[in-house]
């Protein structure tokens, strides 16, 4: 056999993949489908409709039962749980089990529990001892029961980026990022006894000229917005009120940067992921675009993002 199988473990499955380790007490079914140079801990169990992609690693008891997709590189820890009937009865299977998809590079903690039918995006990260009720978008870090987004990994895997300090009000203007395109943005205030004012000509003060204006509010904290790129659309960020945290990302650089004034704006240029979240329960955020809605400019799969990238 071109992979290893503990003489303690069964394995019932043909289609394993070369350099595959299967390891003591796992038993694997004989639907199951597995990768190249995965490794499956002891105590692992794999039923019959469970895919695995290459390189990934299954920590000591977890079980994979029908539905459950594992994409290549993809980390579960130990006693990870995955569901796949959300109404289950003794004896009364449904009539098809709900796929649970793990994308690309994704990693579950210890003890995390994820319900059945959920999408975990590529890269992201679900903490140890999590309740996963909602899917999870790409590099995302969650915690807790029920799970929340408590910040996003960093390009390549590391952390995010820190925010790269703004002009003075005294001398507004806008700084570069690490992000491809990207820029921040001081806007000019005026401030007297009778109260503040912030402004920008479009022409002279904004990147674009907008076609389009929307505005988000009413978010609950908990929730993101955006979670795209746009093929050819610019899109400049305000927040008019509260506070809003406004992720960018160009596939190879991350960087996260806080909109808590009207003063502050930001670019995000055509096929830049962009992300927002942490909002607080009276954000107002302001959006102008540079072109008029077409649900075909957005790129609404981080996958298919990173794939428009490459070409």
């Amino acid at each position: 056999m071109s992979f290893f199988v503990h003489p303690k473990a069964i394995c019932e499955a043909a289609a394993i993949g070369e350099g595959t380790r299967v390891w003591a007490f796992a038993h694997i079914l004989p639907g199951a489908r597995i990768g190249r140079d995965c490794n499956l801990c002891d105590g692992v169990f794999v039923e019959d409709d469970v895919v695995i992609g290459d390189r990934v690693t299954v920590k000591c008891g977890v079980q994979l039962w029908n539905g459950v997709r594992l994409h290549d590189d993809v980390f579960v820890g130990p006693n990870a749980t995955f569901t796949n009937d959300p109404f289950p009865r003794s004896k009364k299977p449904p009539e098809k089990y709900l796929e649970t998809i793990v994308e690309s590079g994704a990693s579950i903690g210890a003890n995390a529990t994820i319900l059945p039918g959920l999408r975990i995006g590529s890269g992201a990260l679900v903490g140890a001892g999590a309740v996963v009720t909602r899917s999870v978008p790409a590099n995302a870090i969650v915690a807790g029961n029920p799970a929340r987004i408590i910040g996003y990994s960093g390009g390549r895997g590391g952390m995010v980026e820190s925010m790269p300090e703004l002009p003075a009000e005294s001398s507004p203007g806008a700084v570069t990022t690490l992000v491809d395109g990207v820029r921040l943005y001081r806007l000019p205030r005026f401030a007297d006894m009778r109260g503040s004012l912030s402004v920008a000509e479009f022409d002279r003060d904004l990147p674009f000229v907008p076609r389009r204006h929307f505005v988000v509010y009413d978010v609950p904290s908990q929730e993101t917005r955006g979670e795209h790129a746009h093929r050819r659309c610019h899109q400049f960020l305000i927040c008019m009120h509260g506070s809003v945290r406004v992720l960018a990302d160009d596939g190879l650089h991350r960087q996260e940067f806080a909109l808590d004034s009207p003063t502050i704006g930001i670019h995000l240029p055509p096929m830049i992921w962009g992300t927002q979240y942490r909002y607080t329960p009276d954000a107002v955020l302001l959006v102008f675009a540079s072109d008029p809605y077409d649900a075909g400019d957005y790129v609404r799969s981080y996958d298919e993002f990173l794939a428009l990238l490459r070409d």
